[in-house]
């Protein structure tokens, strides 16, 4: 197996006398979807934010691509090739897909002192690149606003891996979505992986994370339970964990098992 290429070691993150992370590890390798599962509170979007540079771990280290990193901003992790898909997506429903796709990266042509968006350009690829990911739009002009919520994270996936991602982070990428919507953003997930490109998938879906995950990790109240790779571990045994194994056991006991 090649080398990591992203490593998170020993990551603690304190908030004054909260401690968020209590020394959590995890590794990332090429072209893997590595999913980090936890229910609300476990410190999932903490250590997200650690990894995307959003948060300066209090103690541990980042190490990219065999190198320790110090991000002073998520525009250090951007750089990188770290990117982040969050829930929100960060586009503009009114504007169309190809302008949300190049937004902040706009391409232009110049018309002798003047600049311009290249329209042409952006329409062009943006059409490929959502082509490739199994999205067939009307039109590049077409609104993002008129988009499902699958396509929407679709594009936002595409984009992020057209500008040089190297690692791909998604924050609960299905969780407000149907299940049709939720079987072509999984899709999209999987074609990403193929591209070599690492994905870590946030979801608290046990369902979702077995679907495309080649290997698991649970954290729990900033704390990992352990990871375990496809085939090791079972979708129950996965849910016991996030969930308090022991103490769902005997909850579900003593109601006769109807929990």
């Amino acid at each position: 197996m090649a080398d990591p290429i992203i490593q998170m070691k020993n990551i603690e993150k304190h908030f004054g006398s909260v401690i968020a992370l209590a020394g959590v590890s995890v590794d990332v390798f090429p072209g893997e979807c590595h999913c980090l599962l936890g229910d609300n509170g476990a410190g999932k979007s903490t250590f997200i934010k650690t990894m995307s540079g959003v948060h300066k771990p209090t103690a541990g280290e980042i190490v990219f691509e065999g190198k320790p990193l110090d991000f002073g901003d998520p525009r250090d992790a951007i750089a990188a090739g770290i990117a982040t898909v969050h829930q929100h997506l960060g586009m503009i429903p009114l504007m169309s897909v190809a302008r949300n796709f190049f937004m902040g990266n706009e391409p232009v042509k110049k018309f002798g002192p003047f600049k311009a968006f290249d329209h042409e350009y952006a329409n062009k690829v943006a059409m490929a690149e959502m082509k490739q990911m199994g999205i067939n739009l009307r039109g590049p002009d077409q609104a993002v606003g008129t988009l499902s919520g699958g396509e929407r994270q679709t594009v936002a996936i595409a984009r992020a891996v057209h500008f040089g991602a190297k690692v791909l982070i998604l924050d609960e990428p299905t969780s407000a979505l149907g299940v049709r919507q939720t079987a072509n953003v999984l899709a999209t997930i999987d074609k990403v992986r193929k591209q070599g490109i690492a994905v870590v998938f946030i979801t608290h879906n046990v369902r979702h994370a077995m679907a495309v995950g080649d290997r698991f990790t649970v954290l729990n109240r900033g704390q990992t339970l352990g990871t375990a790779a496809r085939g090791e571990i079972t979708p129950e045994a996965l849910q016991d964990l996030m969930a308090g194994g022991q103490e769902m056991a005997q909850l579900e006991g003593s109601l006769g098992g109807t929990v």
